[in-house]
């Protein structure tokens, strides 16, 4: 006889911030403007790495499973910011006071507890190691990043990552480039061409948002400085990937033509390895200059597929979801790898209209891989946004990528940059194939 599963129980807070569990409520969460169960295949035991968060002004609500009713008690409610390689299945669900402040820029996850065990709404998407550093201590870390800026003192770039972004916030992308490993972040831009409503680097006028989680960059390098990193890093990771659009910094489009020679002359001389280019793919032509001159891959940030959806968030200034749609099509046809970097939001990413409109834009202009990102943002500030719009019933992440792949073949999913080889791009494609069947090994 199969043995049902045990439900995870509601987690609250009391008022001094201890975390406990009501044994007597079961944890429910949000999925969209939807409170719900979660399903087993939707919550898994809390990633190490993860962190727990109080949600000021947030009454905790729980299922009373003897008469079927939800139960808001007084306490706080607790959600959890889930370590990177992982996409959210569900937000926690909350009674929210009149006077509580908007949250903070991170990603919600709901939380439960079986046991002595905290479970979280989430999947495991990618099984790459790369923002892991457990059994690597802080020490050694903050000895490889300033080791890194006495041997390139006047790189200002290199001393920007190492002091601020390793030794201030902690950057896992900074951290790597300090241990010599995966991809080295290469912020540029000072300025946005968009007014994302989550922009982690930048507070808008209009935002009720106390503040970002990071400052930007306060200067542009210069090809040089860029081009010394990259070789640097060349020489310490045999599989390099050297990234533009960095959380510290604007859209790296509007630095293109430092783009350009940065690109060219890397290549020129001798430079191997993925040159990615994380972007909102605001300019076309930009795009398909820097594909010419030796970029590897493009992703291109977006929250939906839809027009509407889109524009509410990233509110651009100076171009249309026309001219990202074309970006797409411009690198695809000139043999960049394409990655989506998918802001999900359970309950409105995984809906009929937005599956539908994925579904056209991949197959249409040339999409091979998705990114499965977090958006970042108190999930009602979100949902208040996108008041008005139909989004339908939500199928869940699970089935939210089965559909994607009946329906896009050769689509791929995970979390992190993909690798891609310029010399052997169908081996790379091979690779990238074995590493999605482990990871959706590992979720069996």
């Amino acid at each position: 006889m199969a043995t049902s599963h045990p439900r995870p129980c509601m987690v609250l807070a009391d008022a001094q911030g201890q975390i406990y569990d009501d044994p007597e409520l079961l944890m429910l969460c949000r999925k969209g403007n939807e409170w719900t169960l979660p399903r087993p295949d939707e919550v898994m035991p809390l990633p190490p790495e993860s962190e727990l968060f109080l949600l000021p002004g947030r009454h905790a609500v729980g299922l009373n499973p003897e008469t079927g009713e939800t139960v808001e008690v007084e306490e706080l409610a607790v959600a959890a910011f889930i370590a990177p390689a992982h996409t959210l299945t569900g937000h926690p669900v909350y009674v929210t006071d009149e006077t509580a402040p908007t949250l903070p820029l991170f990603a919600y996850a709901a939380v439960g507890m079986i046991g002595d065990r905290f479970y979280v709404c989430a999947k495991k998407v990618d099984e790459d190691p790369r923002q892991i550093f457990t059994g690597i201590p802080q020490k050694k870390i903050n000895h490889a990043a300033k080791a890194l800026m006495a041997r390139f003192p006047k790189n200002r770039l290199i001393q920007h990552l190492m002091q601020n972004c390793v030794l201030r916030y902690g950057c896992p992308a900074a951290k790597n480039l300090a241990l010599g490993r995966y991809e080295a972040p290469m912020p540029t831009s000072r300025v946005c061409n968009a007014r994302c409503v989550g922009c982690i680097s930048h507070k808008n006028e209009d935002s009720t948002i106390c503040a970002t989680p990071q400052d930007r960059l306060t200067f542009t390098p210069t090809s040089d400085e860029l081009v010394e990193m990259m070789l640097y890093h060349m020489g310490n990771e045999p599989h390099p990937i050297y990234s533009f659009g960095q959380g510290c910094e604007g859209e790296p489009l509007t630095e293109a033509p430092l783009l350009i020679e940065t690109v060219r002359k890397f290549r020129e001389r001798g430079g191997t390895g993925t040159i990615n280019l994380n972007s909102n793919a605001s300019m076309p032509d930009a795009v398909a200059a820097l594909a010419e001159a030796g970029l590897t891959s493009l992703r291109v940030s977006m929250n939906s597929a839809r027009d509407e959806v889109y524009l509410r968030y990233y509110r651009p200034k100076g171009f249309s979801f026309t001219e990202v749609r074309r970006s797409i099509a411009e690198a695809h046809a000139r043999g960049v790898y394409v990655s989506l970097n998918l802001l999900y939001f359970p309950g409105i990413t995984d809906c009929e209209e937005e599956i539908e409109a994925l579904v056209e834009l991949i197959n249409t202009c040339g999409v091979q891989f998705i990114q499965l990102r977090n958006l970042n943002i108190d999930p009602e500030l979100y949902l208040k946004l996108m008041e008005g719009i139909d989004f339908g019933p939500s199928v869940g992440l699970s089935n939210f990528r089965k559909r994607l792949k009946k329906y896009c073949p050769g689509l791929r999913f995970g979390y992190f940059n993909p690798f891609v080889d310029e010399d052997k791009k169908e081996e790379t494609k091979d690779e990238l194939a074995e590493t999605q069947q482990k990871t959706e090994k590992a979720e069996d």
